[in-house]
């Protein structure tokens, strides 16, 4: 019932860390089912029984004490307060047992959340470790030297090695390299990167060098060496603002929380007038001071939240045990509430709609050229490339190829951002974009071949034009392929009352384009660094709650900032997983339909609960108040607490 931020304090004491609430709720749960067993059976004679509640006082009520005195000071009562009191009350009537079942309530329900948000703020430690923590420094004539980042200025020059992370942002001023931004920008291939013409105009303006130039903290290197001049500091990069981006999104409320927040604020203090003014009342009118004692302990009884600690709990425990079965993992009870409420959801495109790695998709031969020349072809000289692209032409179109040899070839060169030369049978081969085909000497490309490789530009698709000597074979698309069940996804989506679908990308927005329409995507954005994600999150939430999905660190400001963050789990990155608010742990997007279903019955029976465990506060006050006696008081509750828990475990049996 309390907020998160007032019972930060709670979880890191003693040698057992932000496990410590967990392990002391779990210690009062065990002892007070010890001391009831021997209680109903009248196997535990004497004090024993007793002496495990008072046990189970103590171990359910020192971290919610702790909190309550904390807030009291601060001149604030919660539902904290009132269920100290009530079991303080029930003790000093004999009733233990009844106090010692609301704190362990309570404490276990708040332990567990409490551990969950625990793993959440680790993931800004495993972001900030993406960087590198030195970098390579040329300053003037002296041999480049190792030095921490955090003392890099604007404007050094710094060597990032071959296959080595980026130490911070700035422009290339020499060397030419694939660098795989996927970490920053969710790019599913790896940008080819060539030196800025001046350097000195680029330091002035960095906002307006080429994105050919530009490099990000965190990316990784391909194979070759660059120089790159540094054009922010560490604290200011792209991946300290994503790190900032993460922490100002970490706290929200869910409507239930925020309910209680403003419940509580009137409830605790009005119980508590009310049970000092039958005291005033009964020693004004000369009532025995044990009756007047024990109609106010009766209505501390009948006011304390018992139905109301579980209400929520019960159904969130149930829905993320049912979740979990279905290889949903689900952190907690605001995001469970929360995307019951969905009425829109954000995709981020690869690795989430599509498989995260490009494809060859398209094989269109030249007229006079075959397709098994064009494939062979193109698979021999790309088979000496490590380029990720070159990559899928081989492994695809080997495939196609069923076992055929191909030819073979050597002498590679590589044209960074336009394409590969290369020897096959002693034939010059070209591979490469359509600039760097207008680019050769020799024959241009025949209109036809053009006019398609246009056509599949147009759709998203990364085009590689092939020539073996004088002789263009064709033409190669590749894309990353969305997943097969992604389309069946969005409609099951919309059926389950999702009104709008977005996906977000940081592709061209071609590619993006392409990949929107085959999945049945409502609007579609490309061309976006993790910032821009962030603000077209927060354009969508101004007019309904929205969730965000993605798999890569540059996802996790998007779904910190959404209402709900939902990480792809398998193929997702570390990062993403633990900011996110739910983990798709099959990596299965077809789990979607699925938790989305469970989680709008879970708020219905949330709904539900809260207004059972009100409405017989609100009658058993009042009862009270007219002389219903404690017994009959604790049975009520009793009974609405069993009724709340057997409405709540309904949702284990939420079908797949």
């Amino acid at each position: 019932m309390t907020t998160e931020k007032g019972r930060e304090g709670g979880r890191h004491s003693g040698i057992l860390g932000e496990r410590a609430e967990l392990v002391s709720a779990l210690l009062a749960l065990t002892v007070y089912l010890t001391g009831l067993t021997l209680q109903l059976t009248g196997r535990g004679g004497g004090p024993v029984p007793q002496a495990l509640f008072i046990a189970a006082y103590a171990f359910g009520g020192f971290f919610t004490l702790r909190e309550a005195v904390a807030t009291v000071r601060r001149g604030r009562f919660q539902v904290d307060f009132l269920m100290l009191v009530a079991a303080a009350g029930a003790a000093a009537i004999g009733r233990w047992e009844e106090g010692a079942v609301l704190l362990v309530l309570f404490s276990l329900g708040h332990a567990l959340e409490g551990y969950a948000m625990g793993r959440a703020r680790r993931s800004i430690e495993a972001l900030a470790e993406l960087a590198p923590r030195t970098a390579l420094v040329r300053r003037g004539s002296a041999a480049p030297a190792e030095v921490p980042v955090e003392e890099l200025t604007v404007g050094d020059t710094v060597l990032v090695r071959p296959h080595a992370r980026v130490p911070a942002d700035g422009f290339v001023s020499d060397g030419s390299s694939s660098v795989d931004q996927a970490p920053i920008t969710g790019e599913s291939v790896p940008a080819d990167k060539t030196p800025v013409a001046d350097p000195a105009a680029a330091l002035a303006d960095p906002a307006g060098v080429d994105p050919d130039s530009r490099v990000y903290a965190g990316t990784v290197n391909g194979a070759g060496a660059l120089d790159v001049v540094v054009t922010r500091l560490a604290g200011d990069n792209t991946l300290a603002r994503v790190v900032r981006m993460v922490q100002d999104a970490e706290e929200r409320t869910s409507p239930t929380q925020r309910f209680t927040d403003r419940f509580q604020k009137f409830f605790v203090p009005g119980v508590l007038a009310l049970a000092a003014a039958l005291l005033t009342f009964g020693a004004l009118t000369g009532e025995p001071f044990t009756d007047t004692f024990y109609r106010a302990m009766a209505v501390l009884v009948a006011a304390s939240p018992c139905a109301l600690a579980i209400a929520t709990p019960a159904a969130v425990l149930s829905a993320v045990g049912r979740a979990a079965r279905g290889g949903v993992l689900v952190k907690g009870g605001a995001p469970l509430e929360e995307f019951g409420r969905l009425r829109t959801i954000a995709f981020d495109k690869t690795g989430t709609l599509t498989e995260g790695r490009p494809r060859l998709t398209e094989i269109e031969p030249a007229d006079g050229s075959g397709r098994e020349e064009l494939l062979s072809t193109a698979v021999a000289a790309q088979r000496l490339s490590d380029h990720p692209l070159a990559q899928a032409v081989v492994r695809d179109g080997a495939g196609l190829l069923a076992g055929a040899p191909a030819p073979e070839a050597g002498n590679l060169r590589a044209v960074i951002g336009r394409g590969v030369l290369a020897e096959v049978d002693g034939e010059a081969v070209h591979i490469g974009s359509l600039a760097y085909a207008d680019s050769l000497a020799g024959p241009p490309v025949p209109a036809a071949l053009r006019d398609r490789t246009e056509e599949l530009a147009r759709t998203g698709r990364t085009t590689m034009l092939v020539r073996r000597g004088d002789r263009w074979l064709g033409t190669l698309g590749l894309m990353d392929a969305p997943r097969p069940e992604a389309a069946d996804t969005v409609a099951a989506l919309r059926r389950l009352g999702v009104a709008r679908t977005v996906m977000l990308s940081g592709d061209d927005q071609r590619v993006a384009d392409a990949v929107g329409r085959a999945v049945g995507m409502d609007e579609v954005r490309g061309g976006l660094m993790p910032q821009d994600k962030v603000a077209e999150v927060t354009r969508l939430r101004r007019t309904a709650r929205t969730a965000m999905i993605g798999d890569g660190v540059n996802d996790a400001p998007a779904m910190a900032g959404a209402t709900v963050g939902v990480a792809m789990g398998a193929a997702g990155s570390a990062v993403a997983l633990e900011t996110a608010d739910i983990a798709l742990m099959s990596d299965d997007l077809r789990r979607l339909p699925f938790i989305t279903g469970l989680s709008r019955r879970a708020s219905r029976v949330i709904r539900q609960n809260l207004w059972l465990s009100l409405g017989i506060v609100a009658v058993l006050v009042p009862a009270t108040l007219l002389g219903l006696g404690i017994g009959p008081a604790v049975l009520v509750h009793e009974g609405s607490t069993l009724l709340v828990v057997a409405n709540a475990l309904r949702l284990l049996r939420h079908p797949d």
